[in-house]
């Protein structure tokens, strides 16, 4: 995953503390509770997130969300997981 130049990754370990994230580069899109998780889902799915990320990391991060959600909220995973990002 590449550093973003539009991010300060402090932000976000001021704002959330030492948790897990999506983007860990960048500390983007926390995945520790089921509201971060929830949060993250559809933050990342908003063009103005989705589109500062190639392709790789977009189905990194959309991954590593599925992936907390399946464990933390519903082993079915979000709605739309299938959706193309």
């Amino acid at each position: 995953m590449e550093k973003r130049d539009d991010i300060y990754p402090n932000r976000g370990l001021h704002k959330y503390g030492d948790v897990e994230f999506a983007d860990p580069v960048n500390n983007k899109y926390p995945i520790d509770t089921e509201e971060h998780i929830r949060a993250s889902w559809s933050y990342f799915h908003m063009p103005r997130d989705y589109e500062k990320y190639n392709e790789t990391d977009r189905k990194t991060i959309k991954s590593r969300i599925i992936k907390a959600w399946k464990e933390k909220i519903n082993p079915d995973g979000p709605p739309e997981k299938d959706k193309l990002i």
